[in-house]
């Protein structure tokens, strides 16, 4: 399938940059100081929130990046707002190397791709083409051409092989990923600060699953 736009990455972007995992617990107290507590999700969503103190609409600031503002403004514009979808490369976390995927049983041939941050594993939003992920079969490198890596629900985060890897054998990946997004509201404010220079104060957006 047709990869989403990218979030563009921007030299006038500021500081901080906001990333919060977000869970859905139901807690409910009893008189006695207990508690109950049932978790809805497995995994989290993510929310981001940037700033960027410098967008150039007219070509007269090159180191902000000629058209920066219609880079940024054309994305939101391209979703409309919350409908749309785009991926997101975090710089701090957008890399597996390694990553232990699965163990063979010589019976299944498809496998979600996850990451391991902290502990914690989970499946990746979207696997980037470039550059191109590394498959291991118990560390040997396996051919392009014995698998595909696809999006069966719209998430590109599937890999298909074409023979079971045999039962045992550890099956890993080196990949590069990005999280699947939406922008967070349906409205977004864009300051014009003097000719030709805007500022985005606070743009947000939030991980998605298909």
């Amino acid at each position: 399938m047709t990869a989403p736009p990218n979030f563009p990455m921007l030299p006038g972007q500021g500081w901080s940059i906001t990333k919060r995992p977000t869970f859905s617990t139901r807690v409910a107290s009893h008189v006695s100081g207990r508690e109950a507590r049932v978790p809805f999700y497995a995994y989290p969503l993510y929310e981001f929130e940037m700033t960027f103190d410098a967008l150039d609409s007219a070509g007269k600031f090159p180191g902000l990046g000629a058209n920066s503002l219609q880079a940024l403004l054309g994305l939101y514009l391209q979703c409309q707002g919350q409908y749309g979808t785009f991926l997101y490369v975090d710089p701090s976390d957008h890399l597996a190397d390694r990553q232990i995927i699965a163990t063979g049983d010589r019976i299944s041939t498809t496998f979600v791709l996850v990451r391991t941050y902290g502990g914690f594993t989970e499946p990746v939003g979207w696997v980037l083409s470039n550059p191109p992920a590394t498959i291991y079969d118990n560390d040997t490198v396996v051919a392009n051409t014995d698998y595909s890596i696809y999006a069966p629900h719209g998430s590109n985060n599937m890999i298909a092989f074409s023979i079971a890897p045999q039962e045992g054998h550890i099956v890993s990946a080196s990949f590069a990923f990005a999280y699947l997004c939406r922008f967070a509201d349906d409205q977004s404010d864009f300051q014009q600060i003097m000719d030709g220079l805007w500022q985005a104060t606070s743009v947000k957006f939030r991980s998605v699953r298909p």
